[in-house]
């Protein structure tokens, strides 16, 4: 009998879910909102995975949880820290022609470096969650000022031919700075186009000088956008990569430790 693994990544605002084959394959990838029972927000991803797949539950050879509210999904068999599970998920979500030393992640609450080796393990990791600035969230906020749409800020900002500057590494400062620029009539292409190399230098100041090596590969939600790539190539000076279902890496490698388990 074909055996599947599951990954469930719990975040602040969305809980992802990924299905891998016995051979590591990724089968399939959900997303809901997580809503005030993250618990039966998963039973109801694992439950839809299969249904889509025309399997039953008995043929999941284990559930594995991750992200910030992997304590609480009572459909897992165990749970695995983000840093863990993003590492793992490069081995399948990575180009396969690159190796990546740095990922980049923007979730929707924090952003993380994490420093792995040439095997992937990690060798270090460095994160921003006091603050929402450098976040997907600061996007939100932004963009709701701007009257666009998330998907939308990423192509407007890369049509700016003079980027603004955005300084404040608050985001409430940073609200406050861009309505006095739309106030001043400036493009908000351009306004767009400051957030995100705000953004990419916020992120960039977390970087351990001594752990650059390796190519840069971005996951999370903020992989997406790619005015916030272009931004970051820009302030590195070099390519930046975005790894396959981004926004389900940290899911797909839970699945993959599952897979180990089971």
């Amino acid at each position: 009998m074909q055996r599947y693994y599951i990954g469930l990544d719990g975040g602040s605002t969305y809980l992802k879910a990924a299905m891998i084959d016995e051979r590591g394959a990724v089968m399939d990838t959900l997303v809901r909102n997580t809503g005030i029972d993250n618990s039966g927000t998963a039973a109801a991803l694992v439950e839809a995975l299969c249904q889509r797949r025309g399997i039953t539950q008995k043929q999941v050879g284990y559930i594995m949880a991750t992200g910030y509210s992997r304590k609480v999904l009572d459909v897992a068999d165990d749970d695995i820290s983000e840093i863990t599970a993003h590492a793992y998920g490069v081995r399948i979500t990575a180009p396969a022609q690159w190796r990546p030393g740095i990922i980049v992640d923007v979730g929707g609450q924090d952003s993380k470096l994490i420093y792995l080796d040439a095997n992937y393990a990690v060798k270090n990791f460095s994160m921003n969650d006091k603050c929402a600035a450098g976040t997907g969230k600061f996007m939100e906020v932004i963009a709701q000022i701007l009257e666009t749409t998330i998907d939308q800020v990423g192509p407007l900002s890369l049509a700016s031919t003079e980027p603004c500057d955005i300084n404040s590494t608050c985001v409430v400062f940073a609200q406050s700075e861009v309505i006095s620029l739309v106030a001043r009539k400036f493009d908000r292409r351009d306004i767009l186009a400051g957030m995100h190399l705000s953004m990419a230098r916020r992120i960039i100041k977390m970087m351990r000088k001594s752990e650059k090596g390796g190519d840069v590969l971005m996951t999370g939600g903020g992989a997406l956008n790619v005015g916030l790539r272009q931004a970051f190539e820009e302030e590195l000076m070099r390519d930046v990569f975005v790894a396959t279902y981004p926004q389900f890496n940290g899911a797909i490698g839970a699945a993959l430790i599952g897979s180990e388990r089971g």
